[in-house]
């Protein structure tokens, strides 16, 4: 199926495959932070915090809601 690897099972509902490339050395490092098999959704989770926190400055910055 189109936008999901190719794994067994059901593929995730409301998500998109995107491919982001780490410098050397840093996805080793997070694996050693949070344990095999969490990178994903460690990743998912901070860029989710870092775009809310740019559109409360940008919120601040002009007044106005975001459209979300």
């Amino acid at each position: 199926m189109a936008g999901y690897e190719t794994s067994m099972g059901r593929p995730p509902l409301g998500v998109k495959t995107t491919v982001v490339r780490l410098p050397d050395g840093l996805a080793e490092r997070i694996d050693d932070l949070i344990g095999p098999n969490r990178r994903a959704q460690f990743i998912r989770n901070l860029v989710e915090k870092e775009v809310e926190r740019l559109e409360g400055e940008r919120e601040a910055k002009s007044g106005k809601p975001s459209s979300t």
